[in-house]
Parts: C-alpha cells; sequence; structure tokens
C-alpha cells in the first residue's frame, strides 16, 4: 500500500513540475524545474526497483544536463527576447492537438497486451531472466546479476549508449565553448581597458 502512495506522490510531483515548465518564461527557472524533474524521475524509477536507471537518471538528467544548461545560460545574454508574442502564427492550434491524441491512444492500445508489472508470466521472467539469473555469475565473473547483463551481455548496447552521452556531451561542449568573433574579442579588450 506504501508503494502506491509514494508513486501516486511522485507521480503528482511530476504532473505538476511538467505544468509549471510549460507555463514558465524565465529559462533559468526552466533550467532548474528541468532538473527536479530528472530528480523526481529518479526517486520514481528507485521505487520501481531499478536503481541503475535511476542513477543514470541522477547523473545525467539532474546533474549533467542541468550544468550544461546553466553554463549555456551564463554565456547567452541576459536579456530574452519574447520568442512566442514575436513570432506569428504559422499552424492551427488543433491540429498538434490532433496528433498527439492519436499518437497518445496508439500507445495505449499498444499497452494492454503487456503482461503486469512484475508479472512471473511475462516473457522476460519465463525465459531470459532464470538463465541470466543460474548462468551469470558463471560466464561473466561478475557476481551482480544487473552488472553482468550490462557489461557482459549487454555490453556492445551499453558501449553505444555511452558513446552516444558522450558524443552528445562534446557536441554541447563545443557550441557552449566555439570560438568567438574576432570583433567581439577585441570589443572585450578594449570593454576591459576602459574599466582600468
Amino acid at each position: 500500500m506504501i508503494d502506491i502512495v509514494i508513486n501516486i506522490t511522485l507521480l503528482s510531483f511530476l504532473a505538476v513540475t511538467s505544468i509549471a515548465i510549460l507555463r514558465m518564461t524565465g529559462l533559468f527557472a526552466i533550467v532548474m524545474l528541468y532538473g527536479i524533474f530528472s530528480l523526481l524521475s529518479a526517486g520514481l524509477f528507485v521505487v520501481m526497483d531499478a536503481p541503475d536507471v535511476a542513477f543514470t537518471e541522477a547523473a545525467v538528467g539532474a546533474g549533467i544536463s542541468t550544468v550544461l544548461m546553466l553554463a549555456t545560460l551564463a554565456l547567452v545574454k541576459n536579456a530574452q527576447k519574447p520568442y512566442f508574442s514575436e513570432t506569428p502564427r504559422t499552424h492551427r492550434a488543433w491540429l498538434p492537438l490532433v496528433v498527439v491524441v492519436i499518437t497518445g491512444s496508439a500507445l495505449v492500445y499498444g499497452t494492454w497486451d503487456i503482461p503486469g508489472f512484475g508479472s512471473p508470466d511475462s516473457p522476460a521472467q519465463t525465459h531470459v531472466a532464470s538463465y541470466y539469473i543460474e548462468k551469470a555469475h558463471e560466464e561473466t565473473g561478475v557476481p551482480n546479476v544487473v552488472t553482468a547483463v550490462l557489461a557482459s551481455y549487454r555490453g556492445f548496447d551499453t558501449l553505444g549508449e555511452v558513446v552516444v552521452v558522450f558524443t552528445a556531451a562534446i557536441a554541447v561542449l563545443l557550441l557552449i565553448g566555439g570560438r568567438r568573433p574576432k570583433s567581439a574579442n577585441v570589443n572585450r579588450d578594449e570593454e576591459d581597458r576602459n574599466e582600468t
């Protein structure tokens, strides 16, 4: 019973945070709310007995992503232009709503045949899980079954995920710390000289 209360509470906080993100206009507040959303998601993963996913979400979502977004905000101008008020509307408001409703309906329909959460009759429990539990330590030498699956049986998949995260981080760092035009550097040097 306590798990249900915790799940409902975390989902409620996630929903409130999502609505707050949509309604905010300040970039700093939005970045902070994204960090809170990632932290709440990590808590939900812990409750769902997925500590490896929770750790990844906390490290990448709440940690690295928030730091990179804050670093980006530090490098951009303080003044924000009201993007939505100056942009002319080029589409009808009902079209995105229809697309979202159709996509959401298809996703909900697709979940009807999925076994219940933690069901012992699910294919993962009847086919693969017993093999991993029995053979993981013997075949890989790793005592933790989750680590054996991620590092050995799904090693190429994990390597691919790490490469994607690394590439994204490098791309963001290149965008943030890219070369500035010489005129901006010259103007900044002149301002520094004038201040002294």
